[in-house]
């Protein structure tokens, strides 16, 4: 490795920068805003209703700073977008969003899951997975797929200081990926560890049907850890 070029250990320092989440009102995206919050980041929670995304953040503690809005200008507002709303209307809310959204970063941690008595599997996706479907309908963003094995329990559990676990980070943009590597590792407990390109966030998503099947099976909130690394 060159002088020039970083290790990949090195992360960038975000600390400044303003993170958003679609779907905020969603148990996932109010434990990443609180957990994101804690770390000293503003936080906007999106929601279809301002309302309702206000009220939710005003149950995470108005000491944070978490603000509440529409999905509009959340993805305005946001440095960093985290896409955390239902996998039904994925692709139709992230088409309206194509303007507020074009030139950032926009993190998709979107699990197309189906459930059955079987339990869950995971879906087809035209585009190949949700973040790619994220790309197509997003041309001018620069999309990254990250969280999608964080329990929400432990997120949201204040009594739970560390979240350990490692978040794979996947995307074509490597100063985007390195971003959300340290937007991940801004979360007590978590690292964010690059796991290849976006062609590759099939299997990642899918792997998130295995995860509830352990969780079910131990009565867990497992995540992931990566060795040698």
């Amino acid at each position: 490795m060159s002088e020039q070029q970083k290790s990949p250990y090195d992360l960038p320092d975000i600390s400044g920068l303003s993170v958003s989440v679609l779907g905020g009102t969603g148990d996932q995206g109010r434990g990443l805003g609180l957990r994101l919050a804690m770390a000293g980041h503003d936080v906007v929670l999106g929601s279809r209703s301002a309302e309702r995304a206000q009220a939710a953040a005003d149950e995470l503690g108005a000491h944070l700073g978490v603000r509440g809005a529409d999905n509009a200008r959340a993805a305005r507002e946001g440095d960093i977008v985290i896409v955390a709303v239902p996998w039904d209307g994925h692709r139709e809310l992230l088409a309206s969003l194509a303007e507020p959204l074009a030139g950032k970063i926009v993190v998709d941690c979107v699990n197309p899951l189906g459930f059955d008595k079987r339990g869950p599997y995971a879906l087809q996706v035209e585009e190949g997975s949700a973040a790619q479907q994220a790309e197509a309908v997003l041309p001018d963003s620069r999309v990254v797929a990250a969280f999608h094995h964080v329990s929400s329990v432990l997120l949201l559990d204040p009594a739970v200081d560390e979240v350990e676990l490692d978040v794979l980070v996947l995307g074509d943009d490597r100063d985007a990926t390195d971003t959300v590597r340290a937007l991940a590792s801004r979360i007590s407990g978590m690292r964010g560890i690059y796991g290849g390109r976006l062609r590759n966030a099939h299997q990642v998503e899918a792997l998130t049907a295995n995860v509830i099947a352990v969780n079910r099976r131990y009565k867990a909130h497992a995540g992931l850890r990566v060795t040698d690394v």
